[in-house]
């Protein structure tokens, strides 16, 4: 239950249903554990009942029982379409193009998409030495688009990555056009304030959407540059009570990622 005043959803739950609608037609979608997964699970109930979610591990067109564990937790073999090996789904999946949309995320994202997961401070002495790219440098590379979803502090949304894991956007659309990569890079950003475009001619993050009850201001104190803000700022839509019966009954029934206070 809320307490009075307060949305009936926690901020998980709106970047889980904002995200959800960003997959509206999508067939193939490379997706990790976490809120990811409830993402897709989401979509594939609601906007994209033919999404096929494909995994780093292997594995393509699962339909997880219940949330996995890990990239290598055996639920994720559930109704599969194929199971093969990662070199196998890197190189004829997604470096040939197929993949329609992936979800990254990050410790830090830069206003121009760019994503850090290797280190927090100095290369040679950092101050948290992070997982690295895994698959995330080759993902943001060949996927068709990138969703990214990641929550917003000063912390992460920063105006110099200490380290360029997965690129984004250069700043220079010609030059990424040049690039001969397989997909455009980010095209959406869904932060526990807002939802975040990018800027056609600059590739610039531009906010499109406040959530319910948060305030420009907000936005401003949680990141480490001055926002690019779209002319006609708009609302997002809370979830729907539909949206948040499938996040609480059948994607996330404990709570672990979506509880009041996620």
């Amino acid at each position: 239950m809320s307490a009075p005043g307060e949305p009936g959803y926690s901020k998980s739950e709106i970047m889980i249903a904002a995200s959800a609608r960003q997959l509206v037609g999508v067939r193939n979608c490379f997706v990790g554990v976490g809120l990811p997964n409830i993402v897709c699970n989401l979509a594939q109930r609601t906007v994209a009942p033919d999404l096929q979610l494909v995994y780093e591990s292997g594995v393509f067109g699962a339909r997880p029982e219940r949330l996995p564990l890990s990239i290598g937790d055996p639920t994720l073999a559930t109704g599969a379409t194929a199971i093969t090996s990662m070199f196998e789904l890197f190189a004829f999946y997604l470096q040939a193009g197929l993949i329609d949309v992936a979800f990254l995320g990050g410790a830090q994202i830069d206003r121009f998409g760019n994503l850090n997961t290797t280190v927090i401070g100095d290369y040679a002495r950092p101050t948290v030495r992070l997982p690295g790219s895994g698959g995330a440098c080759e993902i943001a590379i060949h996927a068709r688009r990138i969703l990214v979803i990641m929550r917003q502090a000063k912390r992460s949304f920063v105006d110099r990555l200490d380290f360029r894991t997965s690129p984004g956007h250069s700043g220079d659309p010609a030059h990424d056009a040049a690039r001969g990569w397989t997909g455009t890079g980010p095209t959406c950003v869904v932060t526990d304030l807002g939802v975040w475009g990018f800027d056609a001619d600059t590739g610039e993050m531009t906010l499109t959407s406040l959530h319910p009850g948060v305030t420009l201001e907000q936005v401003r104190e949680n990141m480490g540059w001055e926002p690019r803000v779209a002319p006609e700022l708009g609302t997002t839509e809370p979830p729907t009570a539909e949206e948040l019966r499938l996040i609480r009954e059948e994607l996330d029934p404990g709570g672990i990622y979506t509880k009041p206070g996620a």
